[in-house]
């Protein structure tokens, strides 16, 4: 008679030594996953400060997997394409590896590769915006009174 290990499952359930081994999935990483949702994959890549504000922007439509608008709890797997919208930021990446957890930035960056038209992309925004920025008028001094007085009277459209 084989005598079979039993292992008490998250419910309470009972599963044998092979069950609860081939639940395990053990890829030889420690912390190793299959698939992680959107926002969680999000929020430890360091892409947003919290999981419910990577959450609202999955849900905003501002991160598309694979060209397609999806919802937070969708699952991300390596190799898939994100094109994520963060303010004026457009970021266009492929997931390299996965993890549920947030941990320092450089492990953060070894998560997903950006795109050569990405990274292109964001410097041509950021060079456009520092002209924008150099362009504009700027006052030689700062507003005398009477200059104050008729800034708020147009501001209060009186």
């Amino acid at each position: 008679m084989e005598v079979c290990l039993k292992a008490v499952g998250k419910y309470g359930r009972l599963y044998s030594h092979s069950e609860a081994a081939s639940r395990e999935r053990n890829t030889g990483v420690v912390g190793a996953v299959d698939k992680v949702r959107v926002d969680k994959w999000l929020w430890a890549a360091r892409f947003f400060k919290t999981r419910s504000l990577a959450a609202r922007a999955v849900t905003g439509g501002h991160v598309h997997v694979n060209g397609l608008r999806v919802k937070a709890a969708r699952p991300v797997y390596p190799g898939d394409r994100l094109h994520i919208r963060r303010g004026e930021q457009e970021f266009t990446i492929i997931v390299q590896a996965l993890s549920g957890k947030r941990g320092p930035a450089k492990v953060a960056a070894t998560l997903y590769e950006e795109t050569e038209e990405s990274i292109a992309a964001r410097e041509a925004a950021r060079c456009e915006r520092r002209l924008i920025h150099a362009q504009a008028a700027r006052p030689d001094r700062r507003p005398d009174k009477r200059e104050r007085r008729k800034i708020r009277k147009f501001l209060r459209k009186d």
